[in-house]
C-alpha cells in the first residue's frame, strides 16, 4: 500500500467522523429543543391552571376598560369550533371586555353568527348600536364579524369612490391627481361605511403567527399577540395576555 491509498483512506475515515459527529450535534440540538419545548408547554399549562385558580394574585387586578376594542382573529379550520368561540367570549365578557370583533378568512364566524347570539344572551351586532356608544356601554357584548372578503370589497369600493370624485375635478378643469393618500383612503373608507373602530388589541388563535388579512388600516395601533390552536383555549392563557397588555398601557398612561 503506498503513501497516495493511504492518505485517501485516512481523508476518508476522517470525513466520514465529522459526518458522525454533525449528526450526533444535530440530534443532540434537536433533544435540547424539544426539552425546552416541553417545559415551556407545560410550565404555561401550570400557570394557566394557577391563574384561572386564583393563586397568582397580580392577575387579579385586570384592568379591562383598557381594552375598549378587542380583535380576535381565528385560522378558517378552526373556526368551524363554535362552541370554544362562544367558550372565548362568555370568558371575555366576564372579564369585562365588551367589545370584540370576530375575523376568520372565510367567512365561517359570519355564517354563525345567529348561533352565536343565540349562546349570548347580552350580546348586540355593531350593526344594531352607535359605535360611539358601544365603546362606552358596559351592560352588554358588542359583536363585529369580519371575513377577507369584507376588506377587500371595502377597498374596492373606496377605490372607486376616490377615483370618482377625482375624475369630476379633472372635468370640471382640475387636475387629476394619481396619488392616493392614507387620509383619503381613511376617509373613503368611513363613507361606504367600512372604517370601524381601531381594535386596541388583537389575539390571533391558530397555528400561523399572522393577522390572516384583517383589514390592515385598522391595525396601525393594534398590538398583536398569538395565542396558539383553538383547540388548546385557557382562561388563564386570556387572562394573561389581557393582563400583559393593560399593565403596558397603564405604565405608560393610555
Amino acid at each position: 500500500m503506498d503513501f497516495r491509498d493511504l492518505a485517501h483512506k485516512f481523508s476518508r475515515c476522517i470525513v466520514t467522523i465529522g459526518n458522525l459527529g454533525l449528526q450526533l450535534l444535530w440530534y443532540f440540538l434537536r433533544i435540547i429543543l424539544s426539552a425546552w419545548y416541553f417545559i415551556s408547554v407545560v410550565g404555561n399549562l401550570f400557570e394557566s391552571y394557577f391563574i384561572s385558580c386564583g393563586v397568582l394574585k397580580k392577575y387579579k387586578s385586570l384592568h379591562s376598560g383598557k381594552v375598549r376594542y378587542l380583535a380576535i382573529v381565528i385560522e378558517s379550520e378552526e373556526a368551524y369550533q363554535i362552541s370554544r368561540v362562544v367558550k372565548l367570549l362568555q370568558w371575555l365578557d366576564i372579564i369585562g371586555v365588551k367589545n370584540v370583533c370576530l375575523y376568520d378568512m372565510n367567512g365561517v364566524l359570519k355564517k354563525s353568527k345567529e348561533t352565536i347570539f343565540k349562546e349570548l344572551k347580552n350580546a348586540k351586532s355593531i350593526e344594531e348600536v352607535n359605535e360611539v356608544v358601544a365603546l362606552h356601554d358596559p351592560d352588554h357584548m358588542t359583536l363585529e364579524f369580519l371575513s377577507y372578503a369584507d376588506g377587500k370589497e371595502a377597498v374596492a369600493k373606496a377605490a372607486n369612490l376616490i377615483f370618482v370624485e377625482h375624475l369630476k375635478r379633472h372635468e370640471l378643469g382640475g387636475e387629476l391627481d394619481l396619488i392616493l393618500l392614507e387620509p383619503q383612503l381613511n376617509e373613503a373608507l368611513q363613507i361606504v361605511g367600512s372604517k370601524g373602530p381601531e381594535p386596541d388589541l388583537l389575539l390571533v388563535y391558530g397555528p400561523v403567527r399572522s393577522h390572516l388579512g384583517f383589514p390592515a388600516w385598522r391595525l396601525r395601533y393594534t398590538e398583536i399577540i398569538h395565542m396558539g390552536s383553538l383547540n388548546f383555549l385557557r382562561y388563564g392563557s386570556l387572562m394573561k395576555a389581557i393582563y400583559n397588555f393593560t399593565k403596558v398601557h397603564q405604565n405608560y398612561g393610555t
